[in-house]
C-alpha cells in the first residue's frame, strides 16, 4: 500500500474518482470528514457502495474513536460490505486495539466473514497519551497489519497553534510522534504508514517528504486528493537504478553463500545491506514493476 486515499464517506459521487486516481487503496471515512448529522447517511453510502461495486482497489473504512460511542454502530453498518480494513482514529492504547478487534471479530461471525480477514490499522499518535504508551504497540492483535499516525488532532491535544514551520514540515513534537511511530511499526513488524500531506497542488512538495518517508522506513503515505497520487506512487516505487544494484546484492552473496561480509564495487556489504536489497526487489514487485 503506497497510497491510501481518504473519500468524506457522505459523499458517493466522489467514489469513481477515488476508484480512478489508481491509489493502492481507498478509505472511506465515517469520521473527521463527515458532520455528526451526515453520519448515517454516510453509512448508508458506504455499505452500498461495498457491496455493489466490483473493486479495482482494497476498500478501508475509517470508523469513529472506540470511545466515541459511535464506532460499533460504524462497523455495524459497514461489515455487511467485506471492507478490507479499518482504520481506527484516536487509540488511547493498545487496549482500544482489543475492543475493536472483539468487535470486529463478532462483526465477522454476524456476516459470515472468516474470522480475522478485516484488517485493521490504528491512528496511534492522535493523543498525547498515546504517544507516551507508543512500547504497548509492539504487542498487537494478529489482525493488526499497519500502524500510521497524524499531526491534527495531536496539536488540538497539545494546545499547540499549528504542527508546521514556516517551509511546510512538521516540528519537533510531530517529528516524534512520527518516528515513534515508525519504531513501533518496525517492533511489532507490522507496516509503518506516514500520514497526509495537505498540499493538493504541489505535488514536487509532496514528491520530496515522500521520498523522505521510504528513506526513512515507512512504506507507504496516507493522500487526500487524487492529485498526490502520483507523486507518492513514484516516489515509493524503487527506481531502476535502485534495483539493479539490490540484484547485484543478492547476486553476490547467492554466488559466495555462507560468507557474512563481502565487497561490491569497492563497498563492504554483510547482512543488513542483504535484507535492504530484499526490501528494494520486494517492494519493486508490490508495485507491479
Amino acid at each position: 500500500m503506497r497510497s491510501m486515499l481518504f473519500v468524506p464517506g457522505d459523499r458517493p459521487e466522489r467514489f469513481p474518482k477515488a476508484i480512478a486516481s489508481g491509489a493502492d487503496a481507498l478509505i472511506l471515512d465515517l469520521e473527521d470528514a463527515v458532520a455528526p448529522e451526515r453520519r448515517e447517511y454516510a453509512r448508508g453510502c458506504i455499505r452500498e457502495f461495498l457491496v455493489a461495486t466490483e473493486r479495482r482497489a482494497p476498500c478501508w473504512v475509517r470508523v469513529n474513536p472506540v470511545d466515541s460511542g459511535n464506532a460499533l454502530a460504524d462497523l455495524a453498518a459497514v461489515m455487511p460490505g467485506r471492507p478490507a480494513g479499518i482504520v481506527l482514529p484516536k487509540t488511547r492504547s493498545v487496549l482500544d486495539l482489543q475492543r475493536a478487534d472483539h468487535w470486529l471479530e463478532a462483526c465477522e461471525a454476524v456476516n459470515g466473514i472468516e474470522a480475522g480477514a478485516t484488517a485493521l490499522m490504528p491512528l496511534v499518535t492522535e493523543t498525547a497519551a498515546s504517544v507516551l504508551r507508543m512500547a504497548e504497540y509492539l504487542s498487537l492483535p494478529a489482525r493488526v497489519s499497519a500502524l500510521t499516525w497524524g499531526a491534527e488532532d495531536l496539536a488540538a491535544d497539545l494546545g499547540a497553534l499549528g504542527n508546521r514551520n514556516a517551509d511546510g514540515d512538521f516540528e519537533s513534537p510531530y517529528v516524534l510522534a512520527r518516528t515513534l511511530c515508525l519504531y513501533a511499526a518496525a517492533g511489532a513488524g507490522v507496516m509503518p504508514i506516514d500520514t497526509v500531506d495537505t498540499e493538493i497542488r504541489d505535488t514536487a512538495a509532496v514528491g520530496r517528504r515522500a521520498r523522505e518517508s521510504r528513506r526513512q522506513g515507512f512504506v507507504g503515505k496516507l493522500a487526500i486528493h487524487p492529485a498526490q497520487i502520483a507523486a507518492i506512487h513514484e516516489a515509493f516505487t524503487p527506481s531502476s537504478e535502485e534495483t539493479a544494484w539490490a540484484e547485484r546484492v543478492l547476486a553476490a552473496f547467492a554466488a559466495q553463500p555462507g560468507v557474512g561480509v563481502l565487497s561490491l564495487d569497492g563497498r563492504m556489504l554483510d547482512r543488513p545491506h542483504l535484507r535492504q536489497a530484499e526490501r528494494v526487489l520486494a517492494a519493486r514487485r508490490a508495485a507491479g514493476v
